[in-house]
């Protein structure tokens, strides 16, 4: 955009501190050095079409430091968040409350405050779906749903109804509690949309109209995978938008990959052929089957893992399910020929070939073998899992590389996170993003003389309100063996209890496995009974937080959704336990082809991806301790390797500066003078 266009810095920054001053005052709330200097930073960014990395710790209040300066800001600006959580947070909580304070506020300046959510088409109940039945295996559409699931699905069609006459959102958020499988039943993928055109419930569609509410928004708040299948993968989502702000910036790579990747199972290719049977007249829906006997065939002779070559059978199975589903696809009758018998688009033929065209996809992307892609199989699920098939996954080597060609070098983006500085600096998440650290604009590198295609950005962080050094310790259990494959030994299971035993409970328990969340409960339950010690996976996460915070007197073990995804402030959690250090496993396909490909690129492949993978969790796990300005405790590190291998010091440079020891008489005594308030 040529400078004559872009709005004013020092004008900009005025309107932001004034509407921000309006809005906290309003709200009942202080000035903070940090959301101010941040807030002033986002709408710099904005004015200056530079991007924007600012690390805010917990309390810095760094929603309202971006919502102010998106609202002032004069084109549109989209707000993705990672979490629904969040997403509820900004949609439910802080922007009504800022637009209330904003539209009655004597700030001076006109602001735009209206907003939108908008969220993939599958969160909204279908009307067609609920109204004209559901297809079933062969793409018949059967109106009432059989078996166990039959009472909630009718339950989640009056619901919708209701919403519908109630123009409600029609949102699953908002749906009676139920099952993904359930949910399924009312609502429809992208690719099963009929489009509102041919709809006849096109005009009260509720995806329809959260998308004409999104089109008329100044503001709009999605997700980090509707902003890259938007962005990266090309597919349009959002309407036309200026600056994206990206909260929860340090998942960003992970739900970006995890939008680029597709699974196919030989299930997925009899479905599709058996939905076809009905619309094709010619054998191809045949061939199509016969090609999934193929492929389970040569999935059945391929062991479980990465596939960094394929092999002559799996290969040619690819190649005939792909065929096959060209052929399939060809066969499909066209224009007048797919109309249902009142001149209404036929919705078993559109979903049935909906099917076989993301079948053809993922065939022809998994047989092509492109170095930019990682394959592997799952074997599938054993025991009381069984029923999970193998399953051949893709997913793209890295994520930098669209990120910046697609979204980086087309709108101006800001990411902000509590965890964004590894190992003391933003060097490891820039480049995970696409931004080179030699383009960082007043940084340790050379950003002078920049080429044409460079991408500026610039790196803040405006600290924490809490004082880490008060208010928390880190103890690294040096005295420990190093973690094994085998699980908790009876030195660290002692640990843990110990730990436990002196804080009287108060404990959140963070593990890198289910196994080793479950060895710890049993013998805290065995050797503490007095206290009550919950397990994930013993109830669903919403009741086991509440009780945990009912009790002081509770421990709470469990792993990866306890990392990030569980707000506990007060004296319920005082103790933070870390078994070990979260290195990804080592035989994770897609983390070990790309350590393998940092090494071969002539850089540290260990450090570039296991160690800053770590790094960013054990932040996040750390971060549950300390919440507000009153919260003191303890986060244990039972691993000796934070303390002793050449990595640690990156590790815990990536931690909040706590007082630190490794002295457990010392924690101990610290937790029980804790615990006796």
């Amino acid at each position: 955009m040529p400078d004559a266009d872009k709005p004013s810095p020092a004008r900009s920054s005025s309107a932001i501190r004034e509407v921000l001053g309006s809005a906290v005052a309003a709200l009942g709330g202080a000035e903070r050095t940090g959301q101010v200097a941040m807030a002033e930073a986002v709408g710099n960014a904005f004015a200056e079409r530079e991007h924007l990395l600012v690390q805010a710790g917990t309390g810095t209040g760094k929603s309202l430091a971006y919502l102010v300066p998106a609202l002032v800001h004069d084109k549109r600006v989209v707000v993705a968040t990672a979490t629904l959580a969040l997403q509820h947070q900004l949609v439910e909580r802080d922007l009504p409350r800022l637009v209330e304070a904003v539209d009655g506020g004597d700030h001076g300046h006109a602001v735009d405050t209206s907003y939108a959510v908008l969220k993939g088409r599958s969160n909204y109940a279908c009307l067609h779906r609920i109204r004209e039945g559901v297809p079933d295996d062969q793409g018949v559409l059967v109106d009432v749903p059989q078996g166990s699931m039959a009472e909630k699905v009718l339950e989640l069609r009056e619901w919708a109804e209701q919403e519908a006459k109630d123009k409600g959102a029609g949102e699953r958020d908002g749906a009676p509690r139920h099952t993904d499988r359930e949910w399924r039943q009312v609502s429809v993928s992208h690719r099963d949309c009929l489009g509102a055109s041919k709809c006849p419930f096109g005009q009260e569609c509720f995806a329809e109209v959260a998308r004409e509410k999104a089109h008329r928004s100044h503001l709009i708040v999605t997700n980090h995978s509707l902003l890259a299948i938007d962005a990266i993968e090309g597919v349009p989502m959002i309407p036309d938008y200026d600056a994206v702000v990206i909260d929860e910036a340090h998942e960003l790579t992970a739900r970006v990959t995890q939008a680029a990747t597709d699974e196919l199972t030989a299930s997925d290719v009899e479905r599709a052929a058996r939905r076809s049977v009905r619309h094709v007249e010619g054998n191809e829906a045949d061939d199509l089957a016969d090609a999934g006997d193929a492929l389970r065939d040569a999935m059945a002779e391929a062991r479980p893992g990465r596939i960094e070559r394929l092999s002559e059978d799996l290969s040619d199975a690819l190649v005939l399910v792909r065929d096959a589903a060209r052929a399939c696809l060809s066969a499909y009758p066209k224009g007048t020929d797919s109309k249902a018998g009142d001149g209404e688009a036929d919705p078993g033929l559109t979903q049935a070939k909906g099917t076989v065209q993301d079948l053809f996809a993922v065939a022809e992307r998994m047989a092509a073998g492109s170095a930019a892609d990682v394959l592997w199989l799952n074997e599938g699920g054993t025991g009381e899992r069984s029923r999970i098939p193998p399953r051949l996954c893709v997913a793209p080597l890295e994520v930098w590389g669209p990120m910046r060609d697609k979204l980086l070098s087309d709108k101006t983006v800001v990411m902000t996170s509590a965890t964004l500085m590894l190992g003391g600096d933003f060097s490891s998440v820039a480049s995970n993003v696409g931004l080179k650290p030699t383009e960082r604009v007043g940084g340790p590198g050379p950003a002078t003389d920049l080429p044409d295609d460079a991408l500026p950005w610039t790196g803040l962080d405006v600290g924490s309100p809490f004082d880490y050094g008060q208010q928390a310790i880190l103890y690294v259990a040096r005295h420990l063996p190093p973690p094994g494959r085998d699980g908790l030994v009876k030195s660290q299971l002692d640990e843990i209890v110990d730990l436990v035993d002196a804080a009287d409970g108060r404990t959140l328990g963070l593990f890198s496995s289910r196994r080793a969340a479950e060895a710890a409960a049993e013998e805290v339950r065995r050797r503490l009974p007095h206290l009550t010690t919950l397990a994930q996976g013993e109830a669903q996460l919403p009741e086991l937080a509440k009780q945990f915070v009912s009790d002081p007197h509770t421990c709470l073990f469990g792993t990866l959704s306890l990392w990030q995804g569980i707000d506990v402030p007060g004296e319920t959690c005082q103790l933070v336990l870390i078994d070990r250090i979260p290195f990804p496993r080592p035989d994770d396909p897609l983390m070990s082809a790309r350590q393998k490909a940092a090494d071969a690129a002539g850089g540290n492949g260990f450090m570039q991806v296991a160690a800053t993978h770590a790094a960013l969790l054990l932040a996040q796990g750390a971060g549950r301790l300390i919440r507000t300005t009153t919260d003191r405790g303890v986060v244990a590190v039972l691993d000796p390797r934070l303390a002793t291998a050449r990595y640690g010091s990156f590790l815990k440079a990536s931690l909040p500066p706590m007082w630190t020891t490794t002295d457990p008489a010392l924690v101990r005594k610290a937790l029980a003078r804790l615990a006796a308030g």
